[in-house]
């Protein structure tokens, strides 16, 4: 296991219309070629032609790594139709909020066959990015350049727990009167494709007061999808939210969102295995762990993590367990993080889950922050009727570098983070 160090964290145009509303008439835009894209001053690369493209895509379709695609709006693959993206494909989602925010999304029963190479990721980014074809990654952008497109969405078939036990319902970030954005149902090995070696970042546009999209939402998304080696960098709200769903997740890495890093929800029944988040300055949560919202239940796992803090700013916690949440987590491994940081169980529901034992905590090893003399205070108990004990127990005090546990960073050294970030895998 690699350990990380804390001093180094310091040619034609494509339109697809469907059945959009007015709003999200498609845009053209002109062939061109970029030589010098968006004035940003790149760094090299060859030049290519920028693709756009808007509305629906039905039949099969390849993006090809000779081209920029410019997403413009909603682009959704429905029909049952799979979108192919070459490795090393650049993606820019145009800006926009409300309801002209730019996102790709995969509908229920389409699939997206995304798959890069740690030497030729695929890369969503804004127009703002002045990426080239080649490159994987420009010049002009940082960690802190947040909300310039909105995101990926995969939605899927697999059960998921919604309020009143209904067996669908509507994606955050697309509004309830498209019918794309309809998610869960009853097929747990539901199949939304592969995604592998793709880097996600700038997004989160606002689409309404307080909701922004995710750098990557995954919807009812089952266990016959393959998802590893993702990186969501820089997003407004969660890095990689799952909403319900039985997708297995490997190999992911966070940075510098300014929500949660990993979001669970809806009884989420999958493993998240192989993690590490890095907080930015207005980053919350590294997981925040919801439950279900209807009488399904699901039990999550959540294993082999590296969790960074941030020092800077009030902003940046461990963890946060809601809404009656079930499932384990264990083998976390987390420093940097503030004296007020806690892991915590915030209401009666989850802790009562936690004493009845369907939620549970292997090892967690902690580098204690100043003023912190005891790992088992950063375990917070906010129930207001229900008493735990032995909540911390798991967790151990460590020396910085000197971990067992956490995340086997190596595995992330493709990623943008590990260099812009200079994170050392």
């Amino acid at each position: 296991m690699k350990k990380l160090v804390l001093s180094a964290l310091i040619a034609s145009s494509l339109v697809f219309t469907g059945c959009f509303k007015d709003d999200d008439t498609p845009i053209i835009i002109e062939e061109t070629t970029i030589i010098n894209n968006n004035g940003g001053g790149d760094d090299g690369g060859e030049d290519c032609p920028i693709v756009a493209v808007s509305g629906a895509i039905t039949e099969n379709t390849t993006w090809t790594n000779d081209n920029i695609y410019r997403i413009n709006q909603k682009v959704v693959v429905d029909n049952g139709a799979t979108l192919t993206i070459e490795p090393g494909t650049i993606i820019k989602g145009a800006p926009g909020t409300g309801s002209l925010a730019s996102a790709l999304i995969i509908a229920r029963g389409s699939k997206i066959n995304a798959v890069g190479t740690a030497s030729e990721p695929i890369v969503f980014t804004s127009t703002s990015d002045n990426i080239l074809c080649g490159q994987t990654a420009g010049s002009n952008l940082d960690q802190n350049d947040r909300g310039l497109w909105g995101g990926l969405i995969v939605l899927g078939n697999a059960p998921c727990s919604f309020s009143g036990d209904i067996t669908e319902a509507q994606i955050e970030g697309i509004p309830a009167d498209d019918t794309f954005g309809l998610y869960g149902g009853t097929d747990a090995t539901d199949n939304s494709g592969v995604m592998s070696y793709i880097s996600i970042r700038h997004g989160g546009a606002l689409i309404g007061e307080g909701n922004e999209i995710n750098g990557l939402t995954l919807g009812g998304v089952g266990n016959g999808t393959v998802i590893n080696n993702i990186e969501v960098v820089a997003n407004v709200d969660d890095g990689i939210e799952f909403f319900g769903g039985t997708v297995n997740a490997s190999n992911l890495l966070v940075w510098a969102q300014g929500d949660d890093a990993l979001d669970i929800d809806q009884a989420y029944s999958g493993t998240i295995d192989n993690a590490v988040v890095v907080l930015g300055d207005f980053s919350d949560h590294a997981f925040e762990i919801d439950g279900p919202e209807g009488s399904a239940t699901g039990s999550f796992v959540l294993q082999n993590a590296t969790i960074i803090g941030n020092t800077v700013t009030e902003n940046g916690e461990y963890a946060d367990y809601r809404s009656g949440a079930t499932g384990s987590t264990s083998n976390i491994y987390a420093f940097g993080f503030k004296d007020s940081s806690d892991v915590e169980l915030d209401n009666d529901g989850v802790a009562t889950n936690y004493n009845d034992g369907l939620l549970t905590f292997g090892a967690w090893e902690i580098v204690l922050p100043t003023g912190v003399t005891d790992v088992t205070t950063i375990f917070a108990n906010k129930a207001e009727n229900v008493m735990v004990t032995g909540f911390g127990s798991t967790a151990s005090a460590v020396t910085l570098d000197n971990n067992t546990v956490g995340a086997t960073t190596s595995t992330l050294a493709w990623t943008y983070a590990n260099a812009a970030g200079g994170l050392g895998f």
